[in-house]
């Protein structure tokens, strides 16, 4: 479980509705079924429009992403590969084949099998690379359509609310109603821009943030097998991944 996300969904709604609540509502009145129907419906028939069938079967992922934690420890993998390094430096890259089971990250297994099948440095670089492109278009994609979600969002907040004002004007003749009809209206204002600001736009950062995170993990898997095909001294390969760290991830005395 994302800790971060989960807190922070729960501060950004919770502070929403104890707000309301202290200033003397009712989180009755929050719940106009037309408006959450628009809004809701309406935003995500709205950003269908823009992609595909596959985007959307995609979508309980993208939330898992959001979620949920990958286990991607920067500092475990560079130590990972110093052994697969001390490994290979000893026995030969063959020998690594004996590894292969007992790794569970698919690019690394993946890097490792091209370097003990002999490929050349610039080829198995250019397979990675590619690897690499289309997983950042996939996360790319899934971000976009958050982003979509949170833009189209507060228009069709608006729109409910324009609705809701005609349906009130419409009803002139009963002014006894009229103030909890107009004020009834914006509440689909409400649940536009709260669920864009709250929900869709952050979850389309915090989709942004992963793949940063992923990116990096990728780039050092790269570089290490590369260098670890190369035949570099496994301390010189450490020196080399540990400097995609940030300093104070660096485990300098382990160098």
């Amino acid at each position: 479980m994302d800790i971060a996300t989960i807190l922070g969904l729960t501060l950004g709604v919770g502070s929403l509705i104890l707000s309301f609540l202290m200033e003397g509502g009712h989180l009755s009145a929050l719940i106009q079924i037309p408006a959450i129907i628009l809004v809701i419906f309406g935003t995500f028939g709205a950003a269908a429009i823009t992609t595909s069938m596959k985007q959307l079967a995609n979508l309980p992922s993208l939330a898992k992403v959001a979620l949920f934690d990958k286990e991607m420890d920067t500092e475990e993998i560079i130590e990972l590969i110093f052994d697969l390094a001390q490994k290979a430096r000893k026995n030969g890259l063959l020998s690594l084949e004996r590894e292969l089971e007992d790794i569970r990250e698919p690019f690394l297994k993946k890097a490792i099998q091209l370097a003990i099948d002999g490929f050349e440095t610039n080829k198995i670089r250019e397979i990675l690379e590619i690897e690499m492109f289309y997983t950042e278009e996939r996360h790319k994609a899934g971000a976009m359509f958050f982003n979509k979600l949170g833009g189209f969002s507060p228009t069709l907040g608006i729109m409910g609310t324009v609705l809701g004002l005609i349906h009130a004007l419409g009803n002139m003749e009963n002014s006894s109603n009229m103030a909890s009809a107009i004020a009834s209206a914006f509440i689909a204002t409400l649940w536009g821009v709260a669920m864009a600001n709250l929900i869709y736009l952050p979850i389309s950062d915090k989709l942004k943030h992963k793949h940063q995170h992923e990116a990096l993990y990728l780039e050092i898997i790269t570089e290490g097998i590369i260098s670890l095909a190369m035949g570099d001294n496994p301390r010189v390969i450490r020196m080399k991944l540990v400097s995609f760290l940030l300093p104070d991830k660096r485990r300098e005395g382990r160098i």
